[in-house]
């Protein structure tokens, strides 16, 4: 039976995901985005905010999950983070499950998984394209957000796979530290060659 060609959308901090992924979306392609929807489940009303309150206490209110206050109880904590992946991955597969039966005649769909190689593996993917940049060009776009402090980087990169691994391990890879218009370039000559490719 035939159905979409799955790429693994992933990339390290800073290396600009989200604007590619959006670049695939404005191409027409359905993109799953993993962590949109573990905002969604998290949310006011959100699906998993009964079970996060239970397991972690005084992180939630009426807005759902207060993601600094879940942040701070799991940060650093390995048994306190896989309590919390235990609640949410199962929740975010099915929520992927759901999205792949819908767009099924698609041929081809990105599932924007940002700790894809970390967590999740590639067996659930076709290929793998890797956003990435060059250091400077990533440290610059990271310090640059509120809050953002070289220590919060630095401990962020450190539970990531580096970005060199990455683009080994990659099928593809989308450079992201030139213009616009060049990644953009890239998206769509990428689509071009994956939409044939569909199993």
């Amino acid at each position: 039976m035939k159905r979409p060609f799955l790429l693994g959308l992933t990339g390290s901090i800073g290396m600009g995901k989200s604007t590619v992924a959006a670049m695939f979306a404005a191409e027409g392609v359905p993109v799953f985005d993993a962590d949109a929807e573990v905002r969604r489940l998290q949310g006011p009303g959100g699906a998993l905010v009964g079970q996060i309150a239970a397991a972690f206490p005084g992180t939630c209110g009426p807005n759902g999950v207060d993601r600094a206050k879940l942040g701070a109880a799991v940060f650093g904590k390995p048994q306190a983070l896989a309590r919390l992946e235990a609640i949410t991955h199962p929740a975010v597969r099915g929520a992927r499950a759901g999205f792949l039966a819908a767009h099924a005649d698609a041929p081809l769909v990105v599932l924007d998984i940002p700790l894809l190689f970390e967590r999740v593996g590639r067996a659930e993917v076709d290929a793998v394209a890797v956003v990435s940049a060059p250091a400077a060009v990533q440290a610059a776009r990271v310090l640059a957000r509120p809050g953002m402090t070289p220590q919060k980087f630095a401990a962020i990169l450190a539970v990531q796979m580096p970005d060199a691994q990455k683009r080994v391990a990659a099928d593809y890879v989308i450079d992201t530290g030139g213009t616009h218009d060049a990644t953009r370039a890239q998206v769509a000559a990428l689509i071009a060659a994956l939409r044939d490719r569909a199993p």
